[in-house]
């Protein structure tokens, strides 16, 4: 499979990127691409946008990881997560929530897409919604990551690790395959708790709680 992006308006040549199909579409795994320079902001907006099949991020070291579209299970908890903590943020008018659609340039250069995110208001700027759509240049203060199938656990705890050394103050990491989440902080703890459980969002998103039950 060949993954190309060109900008009619840019002198840059078309891009292409080879990846094996059935790496993605037959074994619905996350695959890491490595191109011969590290893909700009711009360049990896484009490349979305032009192969809206698949899902990019960017790792600090500059590869990209590109994964398939989520299955229904999966896609049905992330709207879920993301449901639960707008409709709470917007009720206390607490900041913005963003979608997994949604790019993070994370102070490593990483851009990360978690399946929910919370930004408190007063970090965002004035007229931010009004300006050109592009990554937001900042760490979320909240994130939700939820694991999927198919999902390495040890790539998604360095994930979250990786939130965290980057700013965000708050992590749940949602485990379905067992029945349980690990929650991530600011101050380095991490702490696992059973599927009975009542999350909460702590300081970060005041007054916010969700019976982990509702995401497994």
């Amino acid at each position: 499979m060949i993954l190309s992006f060109h900008d009619e308006n840019s002198a840059t040549p078309r891009i292409e990127l080879y990846i094996k199909l059935d790496d993605i579409v037959m074994n619905s795994k996350k695959v890491k691409v490595q191109s011969l320079y590290t893909v700009t902001d711009e360049e990896l907006m484009l490349m979305s946008s032009q192969n809206p099949e698949l899902q990019f991020e960017r790792n600090a070291d500059g590869t990209l990881e590109t994964m398939p579209p989520t299955g229904g299970i999966s896609g049905n908890r992330e709207i879920k997560a993301g449901a639960y903590l707008l409709n709470w943020v917007e009720n206390q008018d607490l900041g913005e929530v963003f979608s997994s659609s949604t790019g993070f340039r994370l102070p490593n250069a990483a851009v990360r897409s978690p399946d929910a995110a919370f930004v408190a208001k007063e970090r965002l700027s004035e007229g931010w919604d009004e300006q050109e759509d592009k990554f937001l240049n900042l760490a979320p203060d909240f994130v939700i990551e939820i694991r999927s199938k198919n999902d390495s656990l040890e790539k998604l705890k360095a994930k979250m690790e990786e939130y965290i050394a980057n700013g965000v103050k708050l992590g749940w990491l949602i485990e379905c395959q067992n029945q349980q989440a690990l929650v991530y902080r600011l101050d380095g703890s991490i702490t696992q708790y059973p599927a009975t459980a009542i999350l909460s969002g702590e300081d970060v998103v005041p007054g916010f709680t969700l019976l982990l039950a509702k995401l497994l």
